[in-house]
């Protein structure tokens, strides 16, 4: 059974191979590269090299990565300086994902789309433009990860509206989407355009990250929409280890891995009555 699980559960700086051989213990075959994804920190080839060797040491690949926008090199800046660094910030990032064999770069829309901040969407599209034939000649699409509010998905569908399936798709996070009360509900209605998952449970309350089954989503219709979905991967859990109530990491994954597992479950029973 192929799963994944999120490189920061711990940390999101610092060596990362002790997290991915200890990931990679828990029985998880993939991983969502996650570390530095809000900051401006450019990974040199050096470093994505040694990342791929260890990956392929401990016999992980990649679902997935998300990327960044930096409190600096920021692609939706109003600084043009500041968001032309925040497109190179993006394309070190997909060169980064087509390196360690993934396809899907996931991005935060800028602030200011989801308000409808008229000035934001026309800097936002000018890098949307400026990523898209980088990102087709790596073979590697963006997806937008929705926030916790209505207001989100109607940004991203605006931008499905400007860009085909082939460039940009949904990211669909449901600790984010647990936030509003319909956040399945938006879920449904574009979910022949989903190509990532960000799953973790919460309250209702706040971002919490917390394993599946603790909080308030609705795991039973979450994976029979994935299941119905666009979405051709594996469970994939953003998990964090900070509200758990475990202190030790290999005891954490051990409980994250068994949830991805029912989750996974969950979603091939579906599949096999369709």
């Amino acid at each position: 059974m192929l799963l994944s699980v999120t490189t920061d559960y711990a940390t999101d700086s610092g060596c990362p191979e002790p997290a991915l051989r200890r990931i990679a213990e828990a029985g998880f075959t993939h991983i969502h590269w996650c570390h530095h994804w809000s900051s401006d920190f450019v990974y040199s080839h050096a470093e994505v090299d040694q990342i791929l060797r260890w990956m392929k040491g401990f016999g992980l690949k990649l679902t997935d990565l998300h990327g960044s926008i930096g409190p600096e090199k920021n692609w939706g800046s109003p600084r043009e300086y500041e968001r032309l660094a925040g497109v190179e910030l993006v394309l070190n990032r997909i060169e980064m994902t087509a390196w360690l064999g993934g396809d899907v770069v996931i991005m935060h829309l800028p602030a200011g789309c989801p308000e409808g901040d008229e000035e934001a969407w026309t800097r936002f599209r000018r890098s949307m433009d400026a990523l898209e034939p980088y990102a087709s000649i790596h073979a590697v699409r963006i997806a937008i990860e929705n926030g916790g509010s209505d207001a989100s998905f109607d940004a991203i569908e605006r931008v499905f509206g400007m860009y085909g399936p082939e460039f940009v798709g949904l990211c669909y996070d449901s600790g984010h989407g647990n936030l509003f009360p319909g956040g399945l509900d938006r879920l449904a209605k574009l979910a022949d355009r989903l190509i990532s998952v960000h799953l973790h449970d919460n309250q209702g309350t706040g971002d919490d990250h917390n394993l599946p089954f603790s909080g308030t989503v609705d795991w039973e219709r979450l994976t029979g929409i994935l299941a119905r979905s666009g979405y051709t991967k594996w469970i994939s859990e953003e998990v964090s280890i900070r509200n758990s109530g475990l202190a030790e990491e290999p005891a954490f994954l051990t409980k994250a891995f068994e949830t991805a597992q029912r989750l996974q479950e969950m979603v091939d029973a579906t599949r096999g009555t369709l």
